[in-house]
């Protein structure tokens, strides 16, 4: 087997996945923390340490760090969601060690100058505002604030701008230290590497981080809610969505099967009914964000404030008909397209290198993808249709629409058929 895993004695787990046929290895530090670490004065801070990550350290300036990664043709970045951050470098096999060296130095001995610090904070702000002016980023935020209201998982990784411009180094300095700790530590690697020397590189650079696990988030709870937002514009951007389930509920395979069937390509069921055969949308999805104690399920479209009542009771037609009558073709063309979908990233590094980190994280173990396979391999049409059943059960839903107001009330009132369903 190519996947190799070592503990650090803090706690930290060094992974790696060797592909003897690369010549270049895809490399990164993971931290089981994010957003929904942040205590309620803390908000957006994750993504602003993240951005600060790269702009200098006690070694190192700005500058420094992105020219010395390409100038041996590397490339460098980083990552914020609700439960971890990653920071990554692809690299050739030989500078694997100069790759990690950068990794563990902005992770470890951050400068957080002030000027940099301030310029930071007005790049993110730019980037709130650029969220606030695109609707159809913007209604996600707002779906889930409506799920998990004033809650950490609930609220929006960027911050506002009040809060992003009130952080200061002292408190960047302490989240880091409360949060970015050793048992909740992943480097993991993938393509030209190799795993013992890693192992010694990574003991000598991370090593001073702290053995002690960081404080667990309060656990999410799940309440729904209808955020409406009028806004002038050409189309109704509409999320509507139920209680999801945790990567590590039983039922999840089942879940991510049913969001394939309903919305997950150009076969689906939404997209044929309510694309195809109405021509009531140019998009329209479902999907499924599971987290380690929650999920949650939703469909996304765009439409005409004319059409949002027809194309909202449609799609609720069509989950109460996959509840129904979900089909045995269905679920293996499903099922086929997650296949596809997980062994296609398994021939990239950068997406191994991913996988093993986000598993062991969330289970502490390295997961084989034989074992994913069976997983999905084993839901069956009796399975989704339980699983349709068990969303319309739910009877809390979440809808966020964005658009003119005379398109947002059809949209509400199909909230109040989903209570009763």
């Amino acid at each position: 087997m190519s996947v190799r895993l070592t503990r650090l004695d803090n706690g930290i787990s060094v992974v790696t996945d060797a592909m003897p046929h690369l010549g270049t290895a895809s490399l990164g530090i993971w931290v089981g923390a994010g957003a929904r670490d942040e205590s309620e004065g803390e908000h957006g801070i994750s993504h602003l340490l993240e951005h600060m990550a790269f702009k200098g350290t006690r070694r190192r300036s700005a500058r420094g760090i992105a020219e010395e990664i390409e100038q041996v043709g590397g490339d460098i970045n980083a990552a914020t969601s609700v439960e971890q951050t990653s920071y990554n470098v692809r690299v050739l096999g030989e500078d694997v060690g100069l790759g990690l060296d950068i990794l563990a130095d902005i992770l470890t001995e951050p400068a957080f100058a002030p000027d940099e610090l301030q310029r930071e904070k007005n790049v993110i702000v730019q980037e709130i505002g650029a969220v606030m002016d695109t609707p159809d980023d913007l209604v996600f935020d707002l779906f889930q604030e409506a799920a998990f209201p004033g809650q950490s998982v609930g609220r929006s990784i960027l911050g506002t701008p009040e809060t992003v411009r009130g952080f200061d180094r002292d408190r960047l300095g302490a989240y880091l230290a409360r949060t970015y700790r050793g048992p909740g530590m992943v480097v993991a690697a993938a393509g030209a590497v190799d795993h013992d020397q890693l192992v010694a590189e990574a003991a000598a650079r991370l090593g001073s981080l702290s053995s002690a696990g960081k404080a667990e988030p309060p656990p999410a709870r799940f309440a729904g809610g209808t955020t409406l937002t009028p806004r002038d514009l050409e189309q109704v951007h509409v999320v509507l969505g139920l209680e999801g389930l945790s990567y590590k509920d039983p039922g999840f395979h089942a879940l991510q099967v049913l969001a394939n069937v309903l919305g997950g390509g150009m076969s689906s069921r939404l997209f044929q009914e309510v694309r195809e055969e109405r021509g009531l949308c140019y998009s329209i999805y479902a999907f499924h964000w599971p987290y380690a104690d929650a999920g949650l399920f939703g469909i996304y479209a765009g439409t005409d404030d004319g059409d949002v009542g027809e194309l909202t009771n449609v799609v609720i037609d069509q989950l109460e008909a996959v509840a129904r009558d979900a089909s045995d073709v269905e679920v293996a063309r499903a099922k086929a397209q997650m296949k596809v979908g997980l062994l296609a990233a398994l021939e990239s590094s950068g997406a191994r290198a991913d996988q093993l980190a986000r598993q062991i994280l969330g289970f502490d173990r390295i997961i084989p993808v034989e074992e994913i396979v069976a997983k999905v391999e084993a839901v069956d049409v009796a399975a989704v249709r339980a699983a349709a059943e068990g969303l319309l059960g739910g009877g809390r839903p979440v809808l966020s629409a964005i658009g003119p107001g005379r398109g947002l009330e059809p949209a509400a009132r199909v909230v109040e058929r989903l209570r009763v369903s």
